[in-house]
């Protein structure tokens, strides 16, 4: 009987088996006999094969290794250099002996569309031809003239020889001294062929090479070897040298398909759409001129794709409209140089630095070019604007401490940001106001109305022209522009309507201030038409911005006109291009045809601005400083004053109360218009009226007017 107990296998117990039965035994065939399975010798490989193998491997890693990779590519580049170097310098010689370049700039001019050029080159190319026809046909005669003028030459060397000779034997009385002049000729020649045969075999052995050299030089300058043979920085195309074929690809890849075929159509003479490419600070400079079809805004509005397709960041590339038609200015800077900084002002560097506010000019910075950029602000007024925390306090401030070194300057500066960027200027300005509030935008308003007051002293002042100059500095004008502030008579401080104390003040200095040396300064952020009005910001002669938001923000920082001919202070970079300003207007020297300039300034920071005011302050002799601490001068009620001017009028005409309100106050009403006079009067229900075809004043509806402000005084 068959035993099915379970038994435990290398520590695990089968399942318990049942037995088979005999009638199933019989019927199972018996197992034939085991056949073994052929086994395959195994072959070592024989010594010979091994060393071919280990061989094979050492070449493929020694060919595939780093270092073998870069003597490879060297070699190719340095090869492709002088082959490049030997085609190019073929190429120019062919074009020099031949009229191939004409042909080819004929059939630019034809597909630029410019038939005017294509005969001039037409021309060029006949004449050409024709000088050399005519060289041609002087080396025909050329062997018989050779002859004769060596005959020639021959037989008057040999009678200059012995008649040398002769003056030199009847000179010495030795016959002898006849044949001296001959000899020392000879032996001339002679010394002359030892000299050539010694440096001829010098230069043989070194001509050669240096004709290589000249070569590779060409070829490496154009960059002729393989693209994956250059180095890997030019490889990326980071850095990589602007060149004609360049920038003509660059334009062609715009996307512009007018441009494209016109390109296309030129074949390979697509650069004589350029200028000369120049080096211009650090960068370079080139004008391209457009072929029929394509405009210049369209070039400008891919400013991004150009910048791509020349390899470089977008705020390296800046796109101008010279004066020529159908043509834009390129400036490409070396890639990374606008991440460099510029030099320190020379207020910092130089310890005698001079200022003259009516001659001198102030150092603000460097232009793209890489030159020095200098602004006159003699009569100027002037605006900056720009994003939070951009370096505008820090350009508006290296002005003004400029300046602060001709002692005939009066400051008086309201800084409503109230963090101490200005408190250098204790001691040198008569006013410095420095805080946020609503109370110190009512001391700047004052101050600025004080000046208003002074300058129409000086209008009606014979001296007045002379007048010593006074800059009025408002640091954070928007504060003063968006105030809520009221006065006694509820005429407000902020906002842009003629109501506007602040704004009325800036207008009116705006207006005639330039005439007596009276200016402003205004430094803003994010400028809109709330806490920019349009009519203050466009008085000003000098608008320069750093970078904003959007390109309505910088039309209305810089004016339409300096943003159609290029100016983008939007494409600046925010937190890295800080202190680099677009400049538009008067007072900065621009190239002809231009709009506006960028212009990367100095920086001072406020160690060196306290420094620099200090070595101001021994210039001058000693300022007492007025801060907002002190009281303010009395405030105006433009209704009580109209309503004494029009007396017991029942009515009268606008321009008589706007005559006897210059007369009352020259200083407050001097510059109001028939639109300020409307623009006061209308939110108090006494606008003026039409009567008799003519407008006129109620004394009826300023008395309602009145009443109305009194009772809402009593609630």
């Amino acid at each position: 009987m068959t035993d099915t107990t379970p038994r435990p296998v290398n520590g695990h117990t089968l399942p318990k088996l049942h037995p088979v039965p005999p009638e199933l035994l019989d019927k199972v065939p018996a197992p034939s006999t085991p056949t073994e399975l052929p086994v395959k010798p195994q072959v070592k490989a024989q010594p010979k094969v091994r060393a071919h193998i280990r061989a094979a491997r050492a070449a493929k890693r020694a060919a595939t290794h780093d270092s073998t990779r870069n003597v490879g590519r060297l070699a190719v580049r340095h090869t492709g250099y002088l082959a490049g170097g030997a085609r190019i310098v073929t190429r120019r010689a062919w074009d020099g002996r031949s009229a191939a370049r004409y042909e080819r700039m004929i059939r630019a001019a034809e597909a630029a569309g410019n038939l005017d050029e294509a005969k001039e080159w037409e021309e060029r190319g006949q004449q050409f031809r024709a000088a050399r026809h005519r060289r041609r046909m002087e080396l025909l005669t050329s062997p018989q003239q050779l002859a004769k003028s060596a005959l020639a030459g021959t037989g008057v060397g040999v009678g200059v020889v012995l008649g040398t000779g002769i003056a030199l034997a009847i000179a010495n009385e030795d016959i002898g001294d006849v044949l001296v002049p001959a000899l020392f000729l000879m032996d001339t020649i002679r010394w002359a062929v030892m000299i050539g045969a010694v440096v001829w075999g010098v230069a043989s052995v070194i001509l050669p090479w240096a004709i290589l050299a000249g070569l590779w030089a060409v070829g490496q300058h154009q960059h002729t070897a393989p693209q994956w043979a250059l180095p890997a920085k030019m490889r990326n195309g980071e850095g990589a040298p602007i060149t004609p074929s360049i920038v003509v690809t660059a334009m062609r890849d715009l996307g512009v398909a007018s441009l494209k075929k016109a390109i296309k159509e030129m074949g390979d003479v697509g650069a004589q759409m350029l200028s000369p490419i120049v080096i211009a600070g650090c960068g370079v400079e080139v004008d391209v001129h457009l072929p029929s079809g394509v405009s210049t805004e369209e070039i400008q509005n891919r400013r991004r794709k150009l910048a791509e397709n020349l390899n470089r960041h977008e705020h390296e590339v800046f796109i101008s409209i010279p004066p020529s038609p159908r043509t834009v200015r390129l400036w490409i800077a070396d890639s990374g140089a606008l991440d460099e900084p510029i030099g320190p002002s020379p207020l910092v560097t130089d310890m005698d630095v001079t200022a003259n506010y009516k001659t001198g000019r102030a150092p603000w910075g460097q232009d793209l070019r890489g030159d020095a950029a200098l602004v006159t602000l003699y009569q100027r007024m002037l605006l900056i604007t720009g994003l939070s925390n951009q370096g505008k306090t820090a350009s508006l401030r290296s002005l003004a401490l400029w300046l602060a070194f001709d002692p005939a300057v009066e400051f008086r500066i309201g800084d409503l940001k109230g963090i101490g960027d200005w408190a250098m200027f204790k001691g040198l300005a008569t006013v410095l106001i420095q805080g946020p509030t609503d109370e110190h935008v009512i001391a700047v308003t004052e101050m600025v109305e004080e000046g208003v007051r002074e300058m129409n002293r000086r209008l009606l002042s014979p001296d007045g022209k002379t007048a010593h100059p006074i800059i009025i500095l408002i640091d954070e004008a928007q504060i003063a522009y968006g105030s809520g502030a009221i006065d006694a008579a509820k005429n407000p401080y902020g906002g842009s309507r003629a109501t506007s104390r602040y704004f009325r003040g800036i207008k009116a200095i705006h207006d005639q201030g330039r005439a007596v040396n009276v200016t402003t300064w205004e430094g803003t952020q994010d400028p809109t038409n709330e806490n920019l009005p349009k009519r203050s910001r466009e008085g000003n002669h000098i608008r320069s911005s750093l970078v904003l938001g959007t390109e309505s923000q910088a039309s209305m920082a810089l004016g339409d006109s300096a943003i159609k001919g290029g100016a983008a202070p939007h494409k600046l970079r925010q937190g890295l291009d800080k202190g680099t300003v677009v400049v538009a207007g008067d007072g900065i020297q621009l190239a002809p045809g231009q709009t506006s300039v960028t212009v990367r300034t100095h920086y001072i920071d406020e160690d060196a601005a306290k420094e620099i005011a200090a070595r101001a302050k021994t210039r001058r002799s000693e300022v007492t400083t007025r801060d907002e601490a002190e009281a303010p001068a009395a405030t105006v009620d433009f209704l009580a004053d109209i309503i004494k001017v029009v007396g017991d009028e029942p009515r009268m005409l606008t321009q008589d109360v706007l005559q006897r309100l210059t007369e009352l106050n020259r200083s407050e009403y001097g510059s109001w218009t028939f639109a300020d006079l409307k623009t006061y009067l209308e939110p108090l229900g006494a606008e003026p009226c039409k009567t008799n075809g003519k407008m006129h004043v109620s004394a009826e509806r300023l008395i309602a007017a009145v009443l109305m402000r009194s009772q809402d005084a009593d609630e």
